[in-house]
């Protein structure tokens, strides 16, 4: 099937960022706009949507609000449809469920008709004769479908990242018993009846599946899994959420990161980890208060914690596993066995399989990174008339913001505004009190604004 009428752009991928342009595009009737995602449905790490587990920001960065509060697609809306505007009224929450927020996500998604599922990209690529990209995907019934899109979004999301020496343990021989915190709720009831599970990794996930793993330990401390963390990093330290520190998630920031040197760029995402990488104070708190728990009456808690700590070597032992550590501020390294392993070790932006087409029409960077510039376009060889955008693959141009549902709503209005050519949606000029750059700097200019650049010269 084909269909040789242009959509303006297309969407790849349905996550929070491209529903949230999606969302804000539904109010732009002039716009064609279709999003393709292969899952049958949206889903938003269905692995940790445990109980008890809210989102980091405020139900104010919902798809919209930060943008368009006047939208049918908030949060807000979403409760009122559900009749829940009383309860939520009452609970006083300013940090909503994250399984809630699936489900707001599944009902913006379900209702918009340009969302289209089981729908699987194999391939965008550049048509001369068309003017525009085109894209081949694929639906579940194997119907293979082709259009044409003068611009395109690419909103496809991270992947999971594991440490080197457990790579090589991902195979359906260790299948539940080595694997990444994404497929934590899969394997969570026979992990809860493990002798012994290491987890590594000291941010948000790691710290929601210690809790999970202590919490199922009896009352007795006696039975449910001895439960190990390890992490890098130099302490298990919350995230930083002052208010002045929390300025790193506005445009102006964005603005004085994209104008530093690559290098100092480098340096400053990897320094500025508790940013993003950080556990919520509660969740630590309530790590703290299930190990007093257990200790009430002269116990030991059956966890161990150890910040400072990296992973060396693993392999199969038995029917468990033996890892080699070092803790590094004492340069010394240690041995144990375990029965099961959980990597809370984060996520990186991937390069797609279905952009193998268009290699070598992108100007990738030196470590085969986009070029984004600062409407999130990508540059492109000059030959390609149309526009690329990237949505969660820019922390190394634009800082730790990227992937933080805070910038979600603007940055899909910089996108919109510049697929439309005019402000369809304002977005402020001015967002922190934090001036990041020296006293007395020329102004820099709004990046929301359309640009006349030409894609394929963007730096």
């Amino acid at each position: 099937m084909s269909d040789n009428t242009p959509y303006d752009f297309v969407g790849v991928g349905i996550g929070p960022f491209n529903l949230s342009l999606a969302a804000l595009a539904d109010g732009v009737p002039e716009l064609n706009a279709l999003f393709l995602d292969a899952k049958p449905a949206f889903s938003w790490h269905p692995g940790l949507l445990l109980e008890g587990t809210t989102l980091q920001v405020p139900f104010l960065a919902d798809l919209v609000t930060m943008a368009d509060p006047t939208s049918p697609w908030s949060y807000l809306n979403y409760l009122r449809s559900h009749d829940r505007m009383f309860p939520f009224f009452f609970s006083e929450r300013f940090l909503i469920p994250r399984r809630e927020y699936d489900h707001y996500c599944r009902w913006v998604a379900e209702s918009l008709p340009s969302c289209r599922f089981d729908a699987h990209v194999t391939a965008v690529a550049w048509d001369e004769a068309a003017d525009a990209f085109a894209l081949t995907y694929r639906s579940a019934d194997g119907t293979v479908t082709r259009v044409l899109a003068r611009q395109v979004v690419l909103g496809v999301g991270t992947g999971p990242v594991v440490p080197e020496p457990l790579r090589p343990l991902l195979t359906d021989a260790h299948r539940g018993r080595v694997l990444h915190s994404a497929d934590y709720r899969t394997h969570r009831a026979a992990l809860a009846t493990a002798d012994d599970v290491t987890v590594i990794g000291a941010g948000q996930s790691g710290a929601e599946v210690v809790l999970d793993l202590i919490r199922h330990q009896d009352g007795d401390g006696l039975g449910g899994p001895f439960t190990r963390w390890l992490a890098r990093t130099p302490a298990f330290a919350p995230m930083e959420y002052s208010k002045i520190g929390l300025e790193h998630f506005t445009p102006d920031y964005i603005r004085y990161f994209r104008a530093l040197p690559e290098e100092r760029r480098e340096h400053l995402v990897r320094e500025q980890w508790q940013l993003y990488k950080g556990v919520s104070a509660d969740t630590l708190g309530a790590i703290h208060d299930e190990l007093y728990e257990r200790t009430i009456g002269g116990g030991r808690p059956r966890a161990d914690l150890h910040p400072g700590v990296e992973l060396l070597a693993a392999e199969a032992d038995g029917d468990g596993y033996l890892l080699t550590c070092r803790h590094a501020p004492q340069d010394s390294a240690f041995t144990f066995r375990t029965s099961a392993i959980v990597a809370a070790t984060g996520y990186s932006a991937v390069r797609p399989a279905f952009l193998d087409a268009m290699g070598d029409l992108v100007d990738w960077d030196d470590k085969g990174r986009y070029r984004v510039d600062g409407r999130y376009r990508v540059a492109l060889d000059p030959r390609v008339g149309g526009a690329l955008y990237v949505q969660n693959a820019e922390m190394h141009t634009h800082g730790v913001g990227a992937p933080d549902l805070t910038l979600g709503a603007w940055r899909a209005a910089t996108i919109l505004n510049t697929i439309s050519g005019r402000t369809v949606l304002p977005v402020p000029d001015r967002a922190a009190w934090t001036t990041f750059g020296a006293p007395g700097e020329a102004p820099v200019p709004d990046l929301a604004a359309p640009h006349p650049d030409p894609v394929g010269t963007l730096r």
